[in-house]
């Protein structure tokens, strides 16, 4: 089974914050959202570290996290992230994690729910449960063999996402100077997920990979975690041209937690309501999700926690990921929403300024709902 020391190098690794130190659920009191605790909310990419963990040790924590969220659903990255190996170590990794996840969620029935159809989703949402949406950040996992992608989805992976920190086999990621889009492999890799109804996701993809999956998609897509480039010109960010193209075939972009954001300083909350309205301009309102990439459980911001966040900013500003020039203040989440129930805050902070109940509805969650109905049938 996997280690906790194996889960936070990964974590590590995928760039997961969230995942790293945490602690307690965070549940703060929400400015306001009436119909939230009866509204799909699907954060499109963020986790619990006990489904990572191969013990129990930090279940109970994590549990009231779920709980306190509020969120029906969330797309969890299982497999080994973009270092990991091509070769039969790494395939029997991902098998372990993806069984080792199923396992805890069996465990907590009261709380927890695999979700593997819309329908699921739906019991998610009526029981106030949390969907988890095993998922893929990065195609590492399935090597050169496409006959994987009906494996992976028989063990319960229902999103995939092409590349993530690096190129790969299927494309190029947006850190790659090259920019040379989707391989060959990589449109084959695309066909294949269409056939077997798995999402296809493009957060973290070049500039060219994202327009070209989007064109050679027969599917709508997810850019699951992003901001707009537009507002923030950085690698991580997305295009109003990919963004309207994504919306031209049906596909949701999610608002990311990360300080890809702002280009100066610390993303507020305040910040996330901009790329929000800003993407509900370029692709409308039925096109615009949240992903925030953080764990639901609020981070427990120890002096450890600090010094290695400072490390990690550093890092990221070394090797251009973001353009902050000084990683002092700057943390790899949106410090005024470092609570559980964030999304309930969010609605509040959109009702404010105007939003209808039914756009912030769609924004929470309604969005990537359809697209999942839409995909997996």
């Amino acid at each position: 089974m996997t280690t906790r020391r194996e889960v936070l190098a990964m974590a590590a690794a995928a760039g997961a914050a969230g995942l790293l130190a945490r602690s307690g659920y965070g549940r703060a009191e929400a400015a306001g959202w009436k119909p939230f605790r009866d509204t799909v909310a699907i954060d499109g990419e963020g986790g619990l570290f006990m489904l990572l963990s191969a013990t129990d040790e930090e279940d109970a924590s994590d549990l009231a996290a779920a709980r306190a969220s509020g969120l029906s659903g969330v797309l969890l990255t299982v497999a080994p992230n973009s270092r990991f190996r091509y070769d039969v170590e790494g395939f029997e990794k991902t098998k372990e994690l993806i069984a080792n996840c199923r396992r805890k969620i069996a465990a907590h029935p009261d709380t927890l729910l695999l979700v593997e159809s819309a329908a699921d989703l739906e019991r998610a949402r009526s029981s106030r449960r949390l969907g988890v949406m095993p998922r893929f950040q990065g195609c590492e996992p399935l090597g050169e063999h496409l006959d994987r992608v009906k494996l992976f989805r028989e063990l319960g992976v229902r999103v995939i996402q092409l590349t993530q920190a690096r190129r790969n086999l299927a494309a190029d990621d947006c850190m790659e100077a090259t920019d040379g889009g989707v391989s060959a492999f990589g449109h084959a890799v695309v066909a294949e997920l269409n056939a077997q109804k798995i999402v296809v996701d493009l957060a973290h993809g070049s500039p060219n990979t994202i327009a070209q999956a989007i064109r050679a998609s027969k599917a709508p897509v997810l850019i699951s975690h992003t901001g707009c480039r537009a507002l923030a010109d950085v690698p991580r960010n997305t295009s109003d041209e990919n963004l309207r193209a994504m919306a031209d075939r049906g596909g949701v972009a999610g608002i990311v937690f990360w300080p890809y954001l702002r280009t100066d300083r610390q993303p507020m909350a305040s910040d996330v309501v901009a790329h929000i309205e800003h993407a509900i301009k370029v692709c409308g309102e039925d096109h615009v999700g949240i992903g925030t990439d953080c764990a639901i459980a609020p981070i427990e911001r120890t002096p450890e926690y600090e010094k290695q966040n400072r490390e990690n900013i550093q890092g990221m500003i070394e090797g251009g990921w973001l353009k902050q020039k000084n990683p002092d203040g700057v943390h790899l989440f949106i410090t005024d929403l470092n609570v559980a129930n964030r999304f309930e805050l969010l609605a509040g902070m959109l009702s404010e300024r105007g939003h209808s109940d039914a756009r912030i509805a769609k924004i929470l969650g309604g969005n990537f709902a359809r697209v999942f109905a839409e995909v997996w049938g």
